[in-house]
């Protein structure tokens, strides 16, 4: 069920994918416990590194309880891009990633992320730079392409390979549908049967059978969870039990649920500070709870978490709420959290 990237041994198919403002240290921590195969972290500019940017630091830092571990980095240049890639080199991460897949307009508009997509002639520079000086493995996560006219994917994972790149992520969307509409997973297999490097494969993967069928549908190597990942960090854990044994192991019930939110609120109190924790929990906890019994009213609560003390009371709260109902319910189809 595994493979490699370049050197780097992954031991099995599950990927957490990057996601900004999600995939930091205690989150990433807790989905490698959970089973993940891989780990992505949460996209840096190149730019915000090479000019010294106070806050990332912190994203760029890794740990070897959650290795092996891909480091996503983010530039249009291929001169800072490589420079960067210099700097980073000893750094104790595995991977590094060049993200060419972002849809927010903000990095689109500066060329970089999904932009690339429109400019294949740069991609093949970028990522040939990076990959003369980076000293490690380096992939590159691309979508379908810019827009349905312009879906490019098969060529541009071609480039990359040629250019030096050891394994490419795609996801099955263009940038024009964002996170909407329905991912294409034909584009993935169609990558798979044009490069002779791995393929992990993104786009509607929130559910067990989701990550079977992705495999057998498109002969991806991997496959990366990213927003089916969001309050149910089980899902690794269910996937791989599901792969091995053909059966879905039971949803967390609410116990499990309220564990995992304080073990995941003091993880990140240690990392960033209760203040910084709280704010980063809001989303966390709404994700945790959608399709809870009384879980809008737990999301409005959650927006006013401002202390640990705040949050153990919502969690209580939460418990009550299961007995009050009779039973320790588990997440409904509907609750879950969205599409990878």
């Amino acid at each position: 069920m595994g493979f490699k990237i370049g050197g780097i041994v992954i031991s099995g198919p599950l990927v957490l994918g990057p996601m900004a403002g999600v995939t930091d240290l205690p989150f990433r921590l807790l989905c490698r416990e959970c089973g993940a195969d891989l780990i992505y972290t949460e996209m840096v500019s190149a730019k915000g590194i090479w000019y010294n940017n106070k806050n990332t630091e912190e994203l760029l830092r890794t740990v070897q309880e959650e290795r092996p571990a891909a480091l996503q980095l983010f530039g249009e240049d291929p001169v800072i891009m490589a420079e960067i890639a210099g700097r980073l080199k000893e750094y104790p991460f595995d991977i590094l990633d060049i993200n060419m897949g972002c849809p927010v307009p903000k990095v689109v508009n500066n060329g970089e992320g999904s932009a690339l997509m429109k400019n294949p002639k740069r991609v093949g520079e970028i990522v040939k730079a990076v990959a003369k000086a980076a000293g490690k493995p380096v992939t590159v996560k691309i979508r379908k392409g810019f827009d349905e006219e312009n879906a490019n994917a098969v060529l541009v994972a071609q480039i990359a390979e040629q250019n030096g790149g050891a394994a490419v992520a795609v996801h099955g969307r263009t940038r024009a549908q964002y996170y909407g509409g329905s991912a294409d997973w034909d584009i993935i297999r169609r990558v798979k049967e044009a490069v002779r490097i791995p393929v992990i494969g993104n786009g509607d993967v929130k559910t067990p059978e989701d990550v079977r069928r992705m495999l057998e549908e498109t002969g991806c190597d991997g496959v990366m969870i990213a927003r089916g990942a969001q309050g149910n960090p089980w899902l690794f854990a269910q996937a791989r039990e599901y792969l091995i044994s053909g059966k879905v192991p039971p949803k967390p019930g609410v116990g499990e649920i309220a564990a995992m939110i304080l073990r995941h609120a003091r993880m990140e109190t240690e990392c960033k500070g209760e203040f910084t924790a709280m704010r980063e929990m809001r989303k966390h906890v709404a994700w945790y709870t959608a399709g809870l019994p009384h879980s809008a009213h737990l999301r409005q609560e959650a927006h006013r978490i401002s202390g640990m003390d705040d949050l153990e009371r919502l969690v209580a709260r939460l418990t009550e709420y299961a007995e009050a109902c009779g039973d320790d319910r588990r997440f409904s189809d509907g609750g879950q959290s969205g599409r990878a």
